[in-house]
């Protein structure tokens, strides 16, 4: 795909790299409108197949949750809105040139199924998201699974149950800390994972694993070095969130840091010993270790591209960033905009605006972020979180039934961008009446 030289004649060409929340809802709303009529060649660059909405990781991780039912694969979604899908891991950036340089792809076999190439662009946004910070912990890299792709919430889900069939049928006693689940890290990820667990956890070894004592075997262990969980959300989140976990038996340690990782627990700081065989890393974030100074652009401490109000980066107006890798700054507030969902999805909105107005020459618009709130999906039945400026004008704190609407109704807004408004309430609507039995937690 490396290119030549534009002739005058041709379309703008815009590269989208990265196909997380942010880049596939860009993609698919320029593919359905510039691609669609002619007025520019999008192009979607992402090293995966398919794409999962992150906020659902931690159900995949705990089983409650089927990948294959909410997948979406990439070269469909660009057959049906006109843009074009890539396959292929960025790892330079030729501004000069104006190309994107990708590695080749090889299949787990080892067979090359792409050759390096270069993508020419006009126009460049990178979305190419986030992924977990360890900090250089020892072990982490090693022992704990972090949480930040489809495959890596499926490989601790198997860790999981291969652990729970393991000890059902050992000849000795299920060992101190075999089938306990350490979670470092105490954000929303972390958080979720912990609550969902204790429902899934037990709904496995009630498949005939009668060896087990969910009771007496079963232990989930939340750790988190600030002084409280969800330390980005209200402390009345905090504190309801608390309650609950408790009340389910999670055993959560605040103003713990973790020193070392091992194969059988988790060493904190101060000396103790947490026994795990089973630990989950969701604490920090970053962007990838690749954007760091790429091409001369101006990053972070965290790796992310510092971009301007409009969202271009500070020392190449054709290079956008939105989403986790981008730092974008905010006029009333020191910290930048925060790696949320909701910020990706608005930046999104923003950039089809943006590419409107460049494709005009016309001058380009300030991003503003606007907080509409959290929610914490806390299990099946328990979802908490406050709503800013929702139907009363201030800061609303919401639970139960109407919380968990809300929830759902975030990851609703994410389908309708990707396939539409009608099309999702269709899916909605068969998907209710069209159920098949199966278990209720994952098994294989």
């Amino acid at each position: 795909m490396t290119g030549q030289a534009k002739t005058a004649s041709e379309p703008h060409r815009i590269v989208v790299a990265g196909g997380g929340a942010a880049g596939l809802e860009l993609v698919t709303r320029l593919g359905d409108t510039l691609g669609r009529l002619g007025l520019a060649r999008i192009t979607l660059v992402e090293r995966s197949r398919t794409h999962l909405w992150k906020p659902l990781l931690h159900s995949v991780a705990a089983g409650s949750l089927r990948r294959s039912q909410h997948e979406l694969n990439y070269l469909a979604q660009a057959h049906w809105h006109n843009f074009t899908y890539c396959y292929g891991e960025v790892i330079g950036l030729d501004r000069a040139a104006k190309q994107l340089q990708l590695a080749e792809m090889r299949d787990e076999e080892g067979r090359q199924i792409t050759p390096p190439t270069s993508v020419p662009y006009d126009t460049l946004i990178m979305a190419i998201g986030s992924v977990t910070n360890d900090f250089g912990t020892p072990g982490a890299a090693q022992y704990a699974v972090p949480l930040e792709t489809p495959a890596q919430a499926s490989r601790f889900n198997r860790r999981l149950v291969n652990a729970c069939l393991r000890a059902n049928s050992q000849a000795e006693p299920v060992r101190p800390g075999q089938l306990h689940v350490a979670i470092i890290g105490a954000g929303a990820t972390g958080t979720e994972l912990a609550a969902e667990l204790h429902h899934t956890v037990r709904d496995v070894v009630a498949y005939g694993m009668d060896r087990i004592d969910p009771a007496r075997d079963i232990h989930i262990v939340l750790i988190e070095a600030t002084e409280r969980i969800l330390p980005a959300l209200p402390e009345r989140i905090s504190a309801a969130t608390v309650e609950l976990l408790t009340s389910l038996g999670v055993d959560v340690r605040t103003g713990a840091r973790v020193a070392e990782v091992r194969a059988d627990g988790v060493v904190l700081t101060t000396g103790e010993v947490i026994p795990s065989e089973l630990v989950v890393w969701s604490a920090g974030v970053k962007a990838p270790d690749f954007l760091r100074n790429i091409a001369g652009l101006e990053t972070n401490r965290i790796n992310q591209l510092v971009v301007t109000e409009t969202l271009q980066t500070t020392r190449d107006a054709n290079i956008f960033a939105i989403g986790d890798c981008a730092c974008c700054p905010r006029p009333d507030d020191p910290a930048p905009v925060p790696p949320r969902a909701q910020a990706a999805h608005q930046m999104a909105a923003h950039m089809v605006r943006q590419i409107d107005l460049l494709l005009d020459r016309r001058p380009l618009a300030p991003f503003r972020y606007r907080d509409f709130g959290s929610l914490v999906s806390l299990g099946r039945f328990s979802t908490v979180g406050n709503l800013m400026g929702f139907l009363v004008g201030r800061g609303m704190f919401v639970e139960g039934l109407f919380a968990r609407a809300m929830y759902r109704s975030l990851y609703k807004m994410h389908e309708a961008a990707l396939h539409g408004g009608p099309s999702v309430i269709w899916r909605t609507l068969m998907s209710s009446v069209s159920q098949r039995p199966t278990p209720s937690v994952k098994l294989h």
